[in-house]
């Protein structure tokens, strides 16, 4: 019988090695790029990378954070991305067992950490993603038993609509597009797996979470209101905290009105 902590490694390391490949989807995707072939290179020198030198986490540290052939630096971000990986499959263990829902849960998130890495470095939405996400998840969610089907068709509906309804408000007020495309069929997606109530969540906890990241952020740059700041990583933060804390964040919320 595999013991706790063993289970617990082994989650991990499979959330890792998923974070690796989620890293290939980062950076081919925008570019067009097929995401199976060729197998993983190097960005800048464009060299194959031995399986010896993409062990997730290990490989980065071993190599003193370089590329083994041109001894360029290698972004943090790949590591990053592969640590979230291993942790969100812990965390999907611990709170949803070895369960086709946890599995679904830890798919979902991965999808979630993919879209926010690529909108924070080209400011897009995939609809490669997000388009076919929103069946997909719609589909898959039969395995959350906690949200019913017509809660996620409401949720699909309310999510996109939401968005949109923002969107033309700031359009017909200002005369410039305020929410990007990507970010409505975003929510689309997030709608179809939580369900409408995780719409609610989701967006208040983005725009608090948002509006504190985009101070601090205008007040290092000192752009002011011009500063763009991409919507969709905050959206994927408040569909994740729903659904780890949900229901205790709204319990706790209500509690301190």
């Amino acid at each position: 019988m595999i013991s706790p902590f063993a289970f617990d490694l082994i989650a991990f390391i499979f959330g890792a090695c998923i974070g690796s490949f989620l890293n290939v989807c980062i950076y081919r995707i925008p570019a067009g790029l097929s995401i199976v072939y060729p197998g993983s290179t190097c960005p800048r020198c464009k060299t194959a990378i031995p399986f010896y030198d993409n062990i997730p986490i290990v490989s980065y540290l071993v190599l003193g954070r370089k590329c083994r052939t041109c001894k360029l630096p290698i972004a943090v971000r790949y590591p990053l991305v592969e640590l979230l990986g291993g942790l969100f499959a812990l965390a999907c263990v611990r709170v949803f067992g070895p369960t086709l829902h946890g599995l679904v849960v830890f798919a979902f998130i991965a999808i979630l950490i993919v879209i926010s890495f690529i909108d924070l470095d080209h400011r897009i939405i995939p609809d490669v993603i997000s388009l076919p996400g929103i069946p997909l998840f719609f589909v898959a969610a039969f395995a959350v038993p906690a949200v019913t089907w017509q809660a996620r068709a409401i949720g699909i509906l309310a999510g996109g609509g939401s968005l949109l309804a923002v969107a033309w408000g700031y359009h017909l007020f200002t005369g410039r597009e305020g929410m990007g495309g990507g970010d409505i069929k975003l929510l689309a997606m997030i709608g179809a797996m939580i369900g409408w109530q995780g719409i609610l969540f989701t967006l208040f906890a983005a725009s608090a979470i948002g509006t504190l990241a985009g101070i601090l952020a205008m007040l290092k740059s000192g752009k002011g209101m011009k500063l763009a700041i991409p919507f969709g990583p905050f959206l994927a933060t408040g569909a994740t905290l729903y659904i780890f804390f949900g229901d205790t964040l709204i319990e706790w919320y209500f509690h301190f009105l």
